[in-house]
């Protein structure tokens, strides 16, 4: 069977029918199937061209981790609705707003109808769908079962893109409030404190330390800054850069990071919750053990976990039951190794992790909730002592004019 041409992404300029400029982009195979498209939706074209990736940056319609989770739901649900696979991949393709998940998604459905497995054809977009995913369809589709192994997937990456959102709230909340403040005390560094600075160059009278110290620091920025912010930038590129090449660097950070108060105890659950969800699903969808676990491994989202678990995997491999493995690396606490061991006797460690992972998830819910209430009055006190005390330096000096005069 030949294989079908995949879709090309147009941009496209032109008139509705009520005479209005219009534009937008189309999935097509060739120009001329585009300009016939847009005039069956009643647009006349006065443009269309190929869309090409921008040279720097990918774009505004890349295909991101939420728009993998949604399309997973929607294929589980069509797949137990009792719609065929091709026919699935096909008019979610065609409903989808995103041009650049549509033709994803449309070449993913001509790898299937010329008769290669949906495993196959999903690791030819490894960016969007990882090693973990693809053997999770691939078992499904050896068992014969893959609708239900698509509605533990789905379900399974619902759970990772809430867990992964609450951790962005809890890091973007102090972040974003440290970054205002940084702008607003170099804003008054710069502009205000010089014009306050004029003024008392005709007081005739020695300064407040305190107004000398922050005259100095204003100067300070003044001179330097430009200096100063090039600085932070090459250093924030160069760190980056290193971060991404070095194993050794990310894995130190990870260990530091897990010591930091609060902050540490929540990555700690998260990684835990990862963890013990991604086993759950693994393991209930007949993956192996072994496997689950170096599948687990990949998904913690942290060195000290990964290194854990890739040593519970070797345990394991050795004959050693999973709760003595997990209790001797020393980084799980009582009550999962507890948890774990009541799972083996039972013969339910999949229903065993799930209930884990549910209460880690829930315990990194009411943290971060926790961590926002707290940081409120301490970055409020924090700004407060920092522009608050910009402002009582400023006028300190004409607070003691009276003592000049």
């Amino acid at each position: 069977m030949a294989k079908a041409k995949s879709l090309d992404i147009f941009v496209w300029q032109g008139k509705n029918r009520k005479g209005q400029q219009v534009k937008g982009e189309i999935s097509a195979r060739s120009m001329t199937e585009a300009r016939n498209l847009l005039r069956r939706q009643g647009v006349s074209a006065t443009k269309v061209k190929k869309f090409t990736k921008p040279l720097f940056g990918r774009g505004s319609a890349k295909v991101n981790a939420e728009d993998i989770c949604i399309v997973s739901r929607q294929i589980a649900t069509m797949l137990g609705a009792g719609v065929t696979l091709i026919q699935t991949i096909d008019m979610i393709a065609e409903g989808h707003a995103k041009a650049s998940m549509r033709k994803m998604l449309t070449d993913i459905g001509n790898e299937v109808k010329a008769g290669n497995p949906l495993s196959t054809a999903l690791r030819k977009h490894p960016d969007h769908f990882e090693d973990l995913y693809c053997d999770l369809v691939e078992t499904g589709e050896q068992s014969g079962a893959l609708e239900t192994i698509y509605d533990r997937i789905a379900t399974y990456k619902e759970k990772a893109e809430a867990l992964k959102s609450k951790i962005k709230k809890a890091m973007f909340y102090p972040i974003a409030v440290i970054v205002v403040a940084f702008i607003v005390t170099t804003i008054l560094l710069v502009f205000v404190v010089p014009q306050f600075e004029e003024i008392f160059s005709s007081f005739g009278a020695e300064l407040p330390a305190f107004t000398q110290f922050v005259l100095g620091i204003s100067r300070f920025v003044q001179n330097n800054g430009l200096y100063i912010a090039a600085a932070m930038f090459v250093g924030a590129i160069l760190f980056a850069r290193a971060y991404k090449k070095s194993r050794p660097l990310r894995d130190s950070i990870d260990k530091k990071i897990l010591k930091v108060p609060v902050i540490g105890e929540i990555l700690k659950k998260a990684s835990i919750a990862r963890f013990t969800r991604t086993l759950s699903t693994t393991f209930a969808a007949g993956v192996p053990l072994i496997g689950a676990l170096e599948s687990a491994a990949g998904a913690a989202g942290n060195a000290v976990f990964r290194d854990a678990i890739l040593h519970i995997r070797k345990e394991v491999a050795g004959g050693m039951p999973m709760n003595v493995a997990m209790r001797a690396t020393a980084v799980f606490p009582d009550m999962v190794t507890q948890m774990i061991a009541i799972g083996e006797e039972s013969g339910a460690v999949d229903e065993m992790l799930s209930k884990i992972a549910t209460i880690y998830e829930r315990e990194v819910d009411d943290m971060v909730d926790g961590l926002t209430s707290l940081l409120e009055p301490m970055i409020m006190a924090v700004l407060g002592v920092v522009i608050g005390g910009l402002i009582v330096a400023m006028y300190l000096p004409i607070f003691q004019m009276g003592n000049v005069v």
